[in-house]
């Protein structure tokens, strides 16, 4: 066979990180080294299989559709590594967005790795749009998300069922309003989450169309921030009932019912057509199913 491992783990590293240097650093061999094994690897099919722009490195036509390939081969071959070893669960790389990666994600982590103690697992946690580029990049094997992903290349199954909620502070005077109208709504200043997320990618496709106008006074990554600045009494906003669950229990936060709008959502798993799923993401995703179904785990969205 005229490939290698170490070839194609080059090519992989280099995709990722777009840079020689910091791939072969992470690979734990020298930047001279990383550099030849690439360029014999395109040698050996006269095939060019990243752009090269100045003293960047850019994927070409042939380098994307060739990673997914590789991505696959090289879960494959950690799979067999993992069997000699003793059947080791190699780490699946999870990407959650900021809700589910806040408030189910790390519940799931921990009661994985205490079935698994030998295993470990890799949680990146961003939003949708951070999410879906690792899936479509290779760099992450599940996402875990609360927005939509229509890229041809990447494959979604309904996880859970979820709803956005309009809150404030218990102080403020839309709180003892038994139906808000759009009016009252609009009038108001609005702390969101950002554009890229799932959360707010909802709250703009039917919210804000429905509104004169939509005073956004602060954008923020992070739920908890939100509810500070909310309970604060600074403005109202729009979060997952899932990260809300605790500041409605506690009074420091309050639901402003909206039945005008249908802030009914899934949470999703997602993944890559073209990739290999691994035996330690197959059983992540199982222990996923189970503790969204079974009640007695006690989860934040299990009523």
């Amino acid at each position: 066979m005229r490939l290698t491992l170490r070839q194609l783990e080059v090519f992989a590293a280099i995709a990722r990180i777009d840079n020689v240097s910091r791939a072969a650093e992470a690979l734990n061999m020298s930047q001279s080294a990383a550099s030849s094994a690439l360029v014999e690897l395109e040698r050996q099919f006269d095939c060019p299989l990243f752009d090269r722009i100045g003293k960047s490195l850019r994927l070409n036509s042939t380098g994307r559709g060739l990673l997914p390939q590789v991505e696959d081969l090289l879960a494959k071959a950690s799979e067999i590594e993992g069997f000699l070893a003793g059947g080791k669960l190699g780490p699946p790389a999870v990407g959650a967005t900021l809700t589910i990666g806040n408030y189910l994600a790390t519940l799931i982590v921990a009661e994985y790795l205490q079935r698994h103690p030998e295993s470990r697992v890799d949680l990146k946690v961003s939003n949708t749009r951070h999410v879906l580029d690792g899936l479509i990049r290779c760099e992450l094997d599940v996402g875990l998300i609360e927005g939509e992903a229509n890229d041809p290349d990447l494959l979604t199954e309904p996880w859970l069922e979820d709803e956005l909620v309009v809150f404030c502070a218990p102080q403020h005077k839309l709180a003892q309003v038994e139906q808000v109208s759009n009016q009252q709504l609009a009038d108001e200043s609005w702390i969101l989450r950002e554009r890229g997320s799932g959360t707010r990618a909802l709250f703009d496709r039917v919210v804000a169309p429905a509104l004169e106008q939509v005073n956004i006074q602060l954008q923020l990554e992070h739920t908890e921030a939100i509810k500070r600045v909310v309970e604060a009494g600074l403005g109202l906003s729009c979060l997952s009932r899932v990260s809300l669950r605790d500041a409605f229990r506690r009074g420091s936060l309050v639901e402003i019912k909206t039945p005008q709008f249908n802030l009914q959502r899934h949470f999703y798993f997602v993944q890559h057509r073209q990739r290999h799923i691994s035996p330690a993401s197959r059983t992540f995703l199982a222990l996923c199913r189970e503790l969204g179904n079974a009640a007695e785990i006690r989860l934040p969205f299990v009523p």
